[in-house]
């Protein structure tokens, strides 16, 4: 009788911000990548602020963090915890490592290290820095504050097998003697990371590239602590269209920015997974099947470019497809990120009659909101300077021969549909001529629904007093 095969370990993904600022488009998508791989395998997903720099982290960054994750839909498994709060792990490991030999006490001062950087600059030499404490005798060692750092290896390759980079090399005699412990005992992000990432159990560290060298001087910690390597999978990062580097003259930086131009959370996902992997030639999808088909081979190494007119593309097709109860939520949200009221009882009724004729073509909540107007406003409507224009001498006798054509109607599209067209032959003129200052009287704006959805959603006596208004 044959062993029972051991459960995989299950997989382990964090995401971990630096709570400087506002939660970055490029922060979502490493989050957005992380929470698909964990999720769409029954892993984990942590969520790890990485506040080692007291001096620029602040409470307000990390709430906006925690907010745009929440909006965004990505979840968290337990609560998120504090790298700064980690401090004292931090440096336990450090003096392992001093004990082990594999770190070592460094007493040079940091204006003389600087000052041999300098040198080094204006000489044209590699300001590689190597202590003269490495294998100093520890009896000549002074009486003074020390760093702890790395015993990093001279010679041969440090090699790092990425799961989208492929394998990376790097050359020992370029990686430094990194601190660990800082002379006044506070440990280095570097060090806490790797520490961090193997106490919360994590198997699969995916972030952006720029992270990449990172790696390389990581990898040595662990290697030196005998922990098992996660996998690593650095992903290239978010461009502009002109293909540089992601920056404010592209336009939205920060996801709330994005959330207060009336992005649905659903599309943002969708369109943030595609923007760097794909799935064959899928281009619009659910959460459930991007669950399913997330993997770390599908992502490219080549820079993602940001594309306006695809994320609308893919907006106005989840606007479309989504549920009611969905868009409605969708609309709350963006009202409450843009400061404006919350919907009324009356709105929210109107909204929910409405949204069948709202989704055709809208490609964010703002424009469904737009279309929406005619539900959303009240008795007398205030036409803007567009729609006063169709509302002249001539259209207003228009809608005056048709207010008893309709006060005789049923109230079907189609019977609506022919008394506005027989008032238009007996004028000689194109059922439009009726329409335009129909849906002058009707919304006051000149971007509606059609005519007759709104003549179907606000009813018939609501139709008839706007009219009146619009022709007293």
């Amino acid at each position: 009788m044959s062993a029972p095969v051991p459960d995989p370990a299950p997989i382990v993904t964090r995401f971990a911000p630096s709570p400087t600022g506002f939660l970055h488009i490029g922060g979502a998508r490493t989050a957005l990548f992380n929470w698909l791989y964990a999720r769409g395998r029954g892993g984990k997903f942590l969520l790890r602020i990485e506040d080692t720099d007291r001096a620029r982290s602040t409470p307000e960054a990390t709430a906006a963090i925690l907010d745009g994750l929440t909006w965004l839909g990505l979840d968290w498994d337990g609560e998120a915890t504090s790298q700064a709060a980690g401090a004292d792990r931090h440096a336990e490991v450090a003096r392992a490592m001093l004990a082990a030999g594999t770190a070592y006490k460094c007493f040079s001062p940091p204006d003389e290290i600087e000052a041999f950087r300098e040198a080094a600059r204006a000489e044209g030499r590699s300001t590689l820095f190597h202590s003269p404490w490495r294998d100093a005798d520890p009896a000549t060692h002074p009486d003074a504050p020390f760093a702890i750092r790395l015993k990093a290896p001279r010679l041969g390759d440090t090699v790092i097998d990425d799961a989208v980079q492929g394998r990376v090399r790097f050359s020992n005699d370029q990686l430094d003697d990194m601190v660990l412990l800082r002379a006044d005992g506070t440990p280095t992000y570097m060090l806490a990371v790797v520490v961090d990432d193997h106490d919360m159990g994590v198997t699969h560290i995916i972030r952006g590239d720029d992270h990449l060298n990172n790696a390389a001087r990581q990898s040595l910690v662990y290697q030196a602590m005998g922990w098992d390597f996660p996998v690593f999978a650095h992903i290239p990062l978010i461009h502009g269209p002109d293909g540089k580097k992601l920056s404010k003259r592209h336009g939205a930086l920060g996801i709330e920015e994005y959330r207060r131009m009336g992005y649905p959370p659903a599309a943002l996902r969708n369109y943030l997974a595609r923007l760097g992997w794909s799935h064959g030639d899928a281009e619009v999808f659910t959460d459930t099947e991007a669950l399913a088909w997330f993997d770390l081979p599908g992502i490219n190494r080549a820079p993602a470019r940001l594309d306006f007119k695809k994320l609308d593309h893919i907006s106005g097709r989840h606007i479309a497809m989504a549920p009611d109860a969905a868009v409605l939520q969708d609309i709350d949200s963006y009202l409450a990120a843009t400061g404006a009221p919350a919907l009324t009882e009356a709105q929210r009724d109107g909204l929910s009659r409405a949204l069948p004729s709202l989704r055709d073509r809208a490609k964010n909540i703002t424009e469904v909101l737009e279309k929406a107007h005619f539900v959303l406003t009240d008795r007398p409507i205030e036409p803007d300077e567009k729609s006063k224009a169709a509302l002249e001498d001539v259209s207003r006798g228009i809608l005056a021969e048709l207010t008893p054509r309709l006060q005789n109607a049923n109230w079907r599209r189609e019977d609506l549909e022919a008394a506005a067209k027989a008032v238009a032959d007996t004028h000689g003129v194109g059922l439009g001529k009726v329409a335009q200052p129909l849906r002058a009287a009707l919304a006051g704006r000149t971007v509606t629904p059609s005519v007759f959805d709104m003549m179907l959603v606000i009813g018939r006596e609501e139709t008839l007093a706007r009219i009146a208004d619009a022709t007293g």
